[in-house]
C-alpha cells in the first residue's frame, strides 16, 4: 500500500537540498549559528507528483502500515513547502508506551479529534505500585512496546530498499516521556501526595520506570543504530541521544525536582550520551537546577508565556545549550528588550 507513497517520496528528495539543510542544523546544534534566531529553509520546494492520502492518527494507531503513510506523509510535506524542518518518522503511539509496561488501560480519543491516545491510571492505588516495585523491571517487548518496535523494523526495511530515505529521513524514539511523567501517568495526580506521604514507595517506582526506559531505548537502538553524536526529535536536531519529557516537574518545588525528578533523568542520559529535555508549563522555577545536568545540550519550552524567559536565557543560552521551537513572538520580544541570543534560539513563527 506505502510503496507508490515511498517511491514518490524517494524521487524528490535532492541530496544537495537534504545536505545543506543538515549541515545549518548541525551547526546550529554545535553552537557555530552566527544569526539571532535559527530558522532554516530548503533550497527548493519538491511538490509531491501524486495525492498523499490523509491518515488519521487512530487508523494509525490500528493500521502498521497506515502508522507508516502516516509518518512519511509529514516528509513529503516538509518537501512540498520547502519547511527547513528535518524529515522524520517514529513509531507514533503517544504518550503511554512506556505505561503500558505496568498495565495501564489505554483512552482512545475520538476519531474527529484526531489526536493521540491516553491512559487510565492503574487501579489499586499505591498498593498496586508496591506490587510494581516487588515484580521489578517488567518485559519490554511487550503491550505498546512490541508494537513500537516493530514499527521500527519496518522502518529499517524501507531504508534498506530506498538510499535517500535511509539518508535523509531521520528514525527517531518512541515517545517514553520521563521517568517522573511515568510515573504519574501510571498512578495518576494522587502521586502528589505520594511524593510526601510515600516517598520511599515512589523513588522505588521511578527506580523502576528509569530502567525500563533504559532497557526499551537499548531494544530501540538494536533496531536503529544512532547516528554518531546527534539526534533529531520532532523535525529538529540536537546533539546527544534522547528526548526527555518533563511535564510533572512543573507542580514540584525545586526541592522536590531535585529529589524526585533530577536524578533519574541524569541516569538516563548518563545511558546514552544526553540529550535534550521538553517541558509543558513552568520551568523557570526549577530550571537553573536543570542546567547543571551532565549532558543536557538543549531545552524545549512550549509556553514561554508562562515563564520568566529572561530567567531561562540565563540558564540555557548563556551556559551554551541551545533552546529549540521557541515562539517568535518570545525570541523577538528578548531581542527587542537587547537580549543576546548567542545564536542558539531556534524559533517557529506563532
Amino acid at each position: 500500500m506505502t510503496e507508490r507513497y515511498l517511491e514518490d517520496l524517494e524521487s524528490r528528495i535532492d541530496e544537495a537540498v537534504e545536505e545543506e539543510l543538515f549541515n545549518k542544523w548541525r551547526d546550529f546544534a554545535d553552537g557555530r549559528f552566527t544569526g539571532e534566531i535559527f530558522y532554516p529553509l530548503r533550497a527548493k520546494a519538491a511538490p509531491p507528483k501524486i495525492v498523499w492520502p490523509k491518515v488519521s492518527i487512530n487508523e494509525a494507531f490500528h493500521d502498521p502500515e497506515k502508522m507508516l503513510l502516516h509518518q512519511y506523509r509529514r516528509s513529503s510535506e516538509f518537501l512540498a513547502s520547502g519547511d527547513g524542518s528535518l524529515m522524520c518518522v517514529r513509531a507514533n503511539y503517544g504518550t503511554s508506551i512506556l505505561a503500558s509496561l505496568f498495565g495501564v488501560k489505554l483512552f482512545m480519543m475520538d476519531e474527529k479529534l484526531d489526536t493521540l491516545p491516553t491512559s487510565w491510571p492503574l487501579e489499586g492505588g499505591s498498593d498496586a505500585i508496591e506490587r510494581i516495585v516487588k515484580a521489578g523491571v517488567p518485559d519490554v517487548r511487550q503491550a505498546l512496546g512490541a508494537k513500537g518496535l516493530e514499527i521500527g523494523r519496518r522502518f529499517v526495511e524501507i531504508a534498506r530498499k530506498y538510499p535517500k530515505i535511509a539518508k535523509h529521513v531521520h528514525i527517531y524514539h518512541l515517545d517514553l516521556q520521563g521517568p517522573m511523567d511515568i510515573c504519574e501517568v501510571v498512578r495518576g495526580s494522587e502521586v502528589f501526595y505520594d511524593l510526601v506521604d510515600k516517598p520511599d514507595l515512589i523513588k522505588a517506582f521511578l527506580n523502576v520506570i528509569t530502567e525500563a526506559y533504559i532497557r526499551l531505548m537499548k531494544e530501540w537502538d538494536a533496531i536503529i543504530a544512532p547516528r554518531g553524536n546527534y539526534a533529531v526529535h520532532w523535525e529538529m536536531l540536537h546533539r546527544g541521544h534522547v528526548m526527555l519529557r518533563d511535564d510533572s516537574a512543573m507542580n514540584l518545588s525545586p526541592a522536590m525536582y531535585e529529589e524526585f525528578v533530577k536524578p533519574f533523568d541524569q541516569r538516563v542520559f548518563d545511558a546514552f550520551g544526553g540529550g535534550a529535555i521538553h517541558f509543558c508549563g513552568r520551568c523557570d522555577h526549577y530550571i537553573e537546577s536543570m542546567s547543571a545536568m551532565r549532558g543536557l545540550y538543549a531545552v524545549n519550552m512550549s509556553q514561554p508565556h508562562l515563564n520568566d524567559v529572561e530567567k531561562v536565557l540565563r540558564s540555557t543560552v548563556d551556559k551554551g545549550i541551545s533552546v529549540l521551537a521557541l515562539p517568535r513572538s518570545a525570541a523577538e520580544a528578548a531581542l527587542a528588550r537587547g537580549r543576546d541570543l548567542k545564536g542558539l534560539v531556534h524559533s517557529l513563527p506563532d
